[in-house]
């Protein structure tokens, strides 16, 4: 029962009841103005002489200062007492991150924002442009951009009516779900692919693991896995075989492919397939920032009569002033150049965080003790030797301001703590890594 609606008090009493549980709450801040004794009479369909009551009854308690011709005001109320008023949630207080190695954010000087500034000002001066919605199929000349880009990049050659724009990869998928008229049963390498297998689910699919005979075989070929693993060129030409045979669609959510290693590019298995029979997903907020949420999906030929026939029906979800701002970025040639950039720098970060952890490591060894490390694309990985859960080292890491990329398991059952490289700071490694050997007890 809320307090307006408690019909054992008087109304006026309701009235201040209500704000004094709102300011004792903290949803109403020091400094927050009431509504006027007008506006809040014809919100409760009360008479002003009662709101004008309760709310006097809050100044002379000191929760409101009344202030001529303004208003209402909440008073600076003193600090609560541990106990007194909203209980705080388990886990509501944050600890302090001191040593991020989560794949969820990056390195602040890995990216040029005094770039980007330019470019999202010159979006910004477009007027008559920006007075009209985003085509729903995302810019056309951002399209035209990125299919030049996938082109060169990834061999994924298509024509820009194949793109779609979206923010960010479910958007995606909510468009692309709806089109396919197969059997609705996918299959997703693991279970770490939460936001892809939500969707599905939401769609009403019936969610495998690891079936190459499901209808749709959602994968990411240029990271597998938590420990970044990149599918061969022979199991890409195995899937898109057994996929042509059994009439199966695969959707390549090439996540990560621009860190691969420059001298051996695997090429995309849409490239691969000629584009039949597979659905191309990439993104641009890894190569840029997280908060710009920009990702595109090409669709093969025999899904394109289907996408002009209901796609039509879809908002744009990204940000015009950002597509078009991307489309210059990308012709002007500052996202080749970031790329090699970021490659360079994540690459010598993930070097450096592995030859620190090592030099941990041979302390300890000298003690007889053993600890697996290893350095993979843009990951460290180490084995979990201790037999605590995914929750104590969880806890333990966040007291000693360590925020980790994951935990994952081997076919044979060990543990390994995933590290990312990408938003250490190279500053900080050395103390980073022994804070990780202190949580590991290395």
């Amino acid at each position: 029962m809320t307090e307006l609606t408690n019909s054992e008090k008087s109304l006026y009493l309701r009235v201040y009841s209500h704000y004094r549980e709102m300011i004792d709450s903290g949803l109403l801040k020091t400094g927050a103005r009431l509504p006027s004794v007008r506006q809040c009479a014809k919100q409760l369909q009360i008479s002003r002489t009662t709101v004008e009551s309760a709310y006097m009854q809050l100044a002379a308690d000191g929760y409101v200062i009344s202030k001529p011709q303004s208003g209402y005001y909440v008073t600076e109320r003193p600090a609560r007492r541990e106990g007194e008023g909203r209980q705080e949630t388990a886990g509501r207080k944050r600890e302090e991150i001191v040593y991020d190695f989560s794949a969820k954010s990056v390195d602040r000087d890995s990216f040029d924002f005094n770039i980007w500034r330019r470019y999202i000002k010159s979006a910004l001066r477009q007027d008559e442009r920006l007075l009209s919605y985003g085509e729903p199929q995302g810019e056309w000349e951002l399209r035209q951009a990125l299919a030049d880009y996938v082109a060169a990049a990834r061999n994924v050659i298509c024509r820009p009516e194949q793109i779609v724009i979206g923010a960010g990869t479910q958007c995606l998928l909510q468009v692309l779900c709806p089109m396919l008229s197969c059997e609705k049963v996918v299959s997703f390498p693991t279970h770490s692919m939460v936001q892809g297998i939500t969707i599905f689910r939401d769609f009403g699919y019936e969610i495998h693991y690891k079936d190459k005979d499901a209808a749709v075989i959602y994968v990411s070929p240029s990271r597998m896995n938590r420990m970044g693993d990149v599918m061969p060129v022979s199991r890409r030409l195995e899937l898109l075989h057994h996929a042509a045979s059994m009439g199966s669609l695969i959707i390549e959510d090439d996540y990560e492919s621009e860190f691969q290693d420059p001298g051996q590019p695997i090429p995309s298995l849409f490239g691969l397939s000629g584009g039949r029979g597979v659905v191309y997903l990439g993104t641009c907020s890894r190569l840029l920032l997280p908060s710009i949420r920009l990702s595109y999906m090409v669709l093969p030929l025999e899904l394109l009569s289907v996408y002009e026939e209901h796609g039509k029906f879809y908002n744009q979800t990204a940000s015009k002033a950002e597509q078009i701002a991307l489309c210059q970025f990308i012709r002007d040639g500052h996202m080749e150049a970031r790329i090699r950039k970021i490659r360079r720098l994540y690459r010598a970060k993930t070097r450096e965080l592995f030859l620190a952890l090592e030099r941990e490591w041979n302390r300890k060894e000298e003690k007889g003790e053993t600890k697996r490390i290893e350095a993979h694309n843009l990951c460290i990985t180490i084995r979990i030797e201790q037999q605590k859960s995914k929750e104590e080292l969880t806890k333990e890491a966040l007291a000693l301001g360590i925020r980790f990329d994951a935990i994952t398991e081997d076919k044979s059952g060990n543990r390994y703590l995933v590290l990312s490289s990408l938003s250490i700071s190279p500053e900080i490694i050395p103390e980073a890594a022994k804070a990780v050997s202190r949580l590991l007890n290395m």
